[in-house]
């Protein structure tokens, strides 16, 4: 997939094309072991899967990142989720945003088949990773969907709560005898809770906010939704 950032650094903003060749969602990212329990079991009681493991790394078709408007689903049962997206370029670590969309009728039979049938929508702004890294914990992502014609906040936390990205990234690299990502590589690092609980919406906004620096990442998109047919 071929991904077009805009990265912004003191002030200044540059192009960056990206082949992006892998594409991870690292999923049962918080820090709190007892909470991500606490949410497998509560999971387990609508019918989804334990994971096999905590974190739990998908790999997802790498077609599935875009950078578009809109995006297509099947059936009205998707939604989205804010998560921080780091990848790998110019030998460096970047940091923008993307959206877990997820198929969450068929979470309940496989959660990754239902984040795999979904297409991953990611923003075009980016920062490096080394100019917010020491301030991680401090970033803030939020995001809103549309409900009766009103914009309601959907989402809102801290990353301190989620494991910083390079343990992440360790995680998924530990059997390999890499240490670091190649160029080409992506991975989404977890979200936070969604307030008022998990649903539905044709409408998606994110923001990754830096207090520390104040500014942002952000995007909107919108899901048309195809027939389901049996």
């Amino acid at each position: 997939m071929q991904a077009q950032f805009n990265i912004q650094s003191q002030g200044a903003t540059r192009a960056l094309s990206l082949n992006i060749h892998t594409l991870i969602v690292a999923g049962w990212a918080g820090r709190d072991i007892a909470a991500i329990e606490h949410h497998i079991e509560e999971l387990a009681e609508l019918g989804v899967p334990r994971p096999s493991s905590v974190p739990l790394y998908y790999r997802i078709g790498r077609n599935q990142l875009v950078q578009d408007a809109e995006i297509q689903v099947v059936g009205p049962h998707s939604s989205g989720e804010i998560e921080a997206l780091v990848f790998a370029a110019e030998g460096k670590l970047f940091v923008g945003i993307s959206s877990d969309h997820t198929d969450r009728k068929l979470e309940a039979h496989s959660v990754a088949l239902s984040k795999q049938v979904c297409a991953k929508p990611a923003g075009t702004d980016a920062w490096e990773l080394a100019e917010v890294e020491a301030h991680w914990d401090e970033l803030i992502v939020r995001s809103w969907i549309e409900e009766d014609g009103q914009r309601v906040l959907y989402q809102e936390g801290s990353l301190s709560t989620l494991r910083p990205p390079r343990e992440l990234i360790a995680g998924y690299l530990k059997d390999s005898g890499q240490t670091s990502f190649t160029d080409g590589t992506a991975m989404t690092c977890g979200t936070v809770a969604a307030i008022g609980g998990i649903r539905a919406s044709t409408t998606f906004e994110m923001e990754l906010y830096d207090p520390r620096l104040n500014r942002s990442l952000k995007h909107r998109y919108t899901s048309q939704i195809l027939p389901e047919v049996a």
